[in-house]
């Protein structure tokens, strides 16, 4: 998802607060899914382009958010069409393109920490039964970073197979992305394990079984250098 270049600007919806912002996005999104009527649906876009407006982004700052789901929202219109009706297909895509243009509304207009500290505060009264507003926090703020990053890696994918001559094939897209997503997300979380205040007996089983495993690999080399050294 592309930000404009001046991102906080001084407008009102920019001065509003994250959580105030997070509220309204929660209620009007449910409201659009609620709503049947493609009419009605184009209705509430057009009010979303104009909240764009009204935070001084332009028309083409909100088409670059949708523009990475171009596609899929012309395959999801054209199937609901031949399965449904030309009318519901209109109402589906209307739908998914009003909720991401509300949702990067709201990130476009507001930092991310405010929106960490926003879903934090919200969370706080489940601490009660066993919630860790911190840690959902900390899945949220991942999740904003990894958006542009899993972009930037599409993007290079991309680049890579036309200049190999693959073509718009989905598939050789799709299977380097969802590895290369995967091994991030598990170098992310070894990470971040890595830095818990764990103590011994209480680090998690994924990370004592990959311990142990570089351990022996290392064992192992240490065992073949005296050999090797011998055998010269």
């Amino acid at each position: 998802m592309t930000r404009p270049r001046d991102p906080f600007a001084s407008t009102l919806i920019h001065r509003l607060p994250a959580g105030l912002k997070l509220g309204v996005l929660a209620v009007a999104g449910t409201g659009v899914l609620y709503l049947d009527d493609w009419r009605l649906i184009a209705l509430a876009m057009v009010v979303t382009l104009a909240l764009y407006r009204f935070a001084g982004l332009s028309m083409r700052q909100a088409y670059l958010q949708l523009k990475p789901m171009q596609w899929i929202l012309a395959l999801l219109f054209v199937a609901q069409g031949f399965m449904l009706s030309w009318g519901m297909a209109a109402a589906i895509v209307l739908r998914v393109a009003a909720l991401v243009l509300l949702a990067m509304l709201v990130t476009l207009t507001t930092r991310t920490d405010a929106l960490i500290a926003a879903v934090e505060r919200a969370l706080g009264p489940l601490r009660r039964f066993g919630v860790n507003p911190a840690k959902v926090g900390l899945a949220f703020s991942l999740a904003l970073r990894f958006i542009p990053v899993i972009g930037a890696q599409a993007q290079e994918i991309r680049d890579a197979q036309r200049a190999r001559g693959l073509g718009a094939n989905p598939i050789a897209l799709a299977l380097p992305l969802v590895l290369r997503t995967l091994r991030m997300a598990s170098d992310v979380a070894d990470a971040i394990e890595a830095r818990s205040p764990y103590d011994d007996d209480e680090l998690p089983p994924r990370f004592v079984e990959k311990a142990k495993s570089t351990q022996s690999r290392t064992t192992c080399k240490d065992n073949k250098a005296p050999l090797e050294t011998s055998s010269t």
